[in-house]
C-alpha cells in the first residue's frame, strides 16, 4: 500500500484520511494540519520522511510561478522544502498548472458550463494562472482579484496583460513576505467577513480559485453562483449549498467524501512516477491525468 501524506500549515480541523484504489494499487491519504505552525509541519515531515511514499504541502506554495516559468521560492517555506531527505515532497503547482486548465475545458467541451461571456471572479491569479488563462480563452470576463483577496486592497485587474506586468515586477518581493500576510493560515481559514467585498461576488457568475480565498469574504447568499474550487470538505459543501449556490465544481475529484488539494494530487503522480519533483514535466503530469482517470467532481444543487 502507498501512503501520501498531506501536511498542510491550514487548520487541523479540516484533517481527514482515506483509502482508495488506484491502478490497482491501494492508497492511503492522509492530510495532517498544523494550525499555523511551520516549525510542527517541518516537524513532522522529519519524522515521516522515509516512511512515507510521498507528500504534499498545503497551505503555503513553496514556489511562486512569474510569467517566465521562473520559480521563485517563498522564504518561509525554505525549511519545508529541504525537511525530508528521503520522500519527495510537492505542493500541487504542477497540477495547477495542467489540470486544471485541462477543467475548465473540460467543462466547455461536455456542455456542462456554458463559458462565453460568464463573468468570473478569479481570487488569485497568482497561485492559478493557467486556469485565468482557461477562462479567458473560453471568451469569458474575467476580474482577477489578486488584490483582494492576498493584499485586502479593494480593487479587481481586468486586463491580463496589467495583471502580468505586475506579476513580473512584485512576484521576486512578495515570495519574500511572511505567508501569512497572503494566505489565511491555522485559525484565519475559519474567519469571514461577509460584508467586506460582497459586491465583486454578487457581479460575478463564477467564482473560482483556492477555497479558503473564496470563504475569507464570502457573503451570506451565493444564490445562483458557480464555484469552482478545490479542497472542500463535506460540511463546505453543505454551506455553499445552504448559502444557494447553483453549481460546484472541484477540479479534484471526490474521495470518501473530500475533494482533497491539488498537493495530495500531485504527490500520487510522484509516488507512481518515481521522478524528482523538479523533474516532472507537462507531459508527465497529463499522462498521469489521463492514466489515473483524474475526473472533476461536479455537484448541481439545484437539480438535487
Amino acid at each position: 500500500m502507498k501512503r501520501i501524506v498531506s501536511v498542510s500549515i491550514g487548520s487541523s480541523l479540516r484533517d481527514e484520511s482515506v483509502e482508495i484504489d488506484i491502478l490497482g494499487e491501494k492508497h492511503h491519504i492522509q492530510r495532517i494540519g498544523t494550525d499555523g505552525d511551520i516549525e510542527k509541519a517541518i516537524s513532522i515531515i522529519k519524522e515521516l520522511d522515509g516512511k512515507v511514499d510521498a507528500f504534499g504541502v498545503g497551505g503555503i506554495n513553496l514556489y511562486l510561478t512569474g510569467v517566465t516559468n521562473k520559480k521563485h521560492v517563498i522564504k518561509e517555506a525554505i525549511p519545508i522544502i529541504n525537511a525530508p531527505k528521503i520522500t519527495p515532497i510537492c505542493d500541487g503547482s504542477g497540477v495547477k498548472n495542467t489540470l486544471e486548465y485541462r477543467v475548465i475545458n473540460y467543462l466547455r467541451d461536455n456542455n456542462i458550463i456554458p463559458l462565453k461571456d460568464k463573468k468570473v471572479l478569479v481570487t488569485c491569479a497568482t497561485d492559478r494562472f493557467r486556469m485565468t488563462e482557461a477562462f479567458i480563452e473560453n471568451d469569458c470576463n474575467v476580474l482577477i482579484g489578486d488584490l483582494i483577496f492576498a493584499l485586502g486592497i479593494p480593487m479587481t485587474i481586468k486586463k491580463i496583460e496589467v495583471f502580468k506586468v505586475l506579476l513580473k515586477i512584485f512576484i521576486p518581493l512578495i515570495s519574500k513576505l511572511p505567508f501569512k500576510i497572503l494566505y489565511p493560515t491555522g485559525s484565519k481559514q475559519s474567519e469571514n467577513n461577509h460584508e467586506k467585498f460582497k459586491k465583486y461576488y454578487e457581479n460575478a457568475d463564477i467564482i473560482a480559485g483556492d477555497f479558503h480565498y473564496i470563504k475569507k469574504y464570502m457573503p451570506k447568499s451565493l444564490e445562483g453562483k458557480i464555484i469552482i474550487t478545490n479542497t472542500v470538505t463535506s460540511k463546505d459543501v453543505s454551506l455553499l449549498k445552504s448559502l444557494g449556490v447553483d453549481t460546484l465544481v472541484t477540479t479534484t475529484p471526490n474521495w470518501g467524501g473530500r475533494s482533497f488539494g491539488t498537493n495530495v494530487v500531485e504527490a500520487i503522480i510522484l509516488s507512481n512516477l518515481k521522478k524528482k519533483w523538479d523533474d516532472l514535466k507537462e507531459s508527465d503530469y497529463n499522462l498521469m491525468i489521463d492514466k489515473l482517470g483524474i475526473m472533476p467532481r461536479i455537484v448541481r444543487f439545484k437539480e438535487s
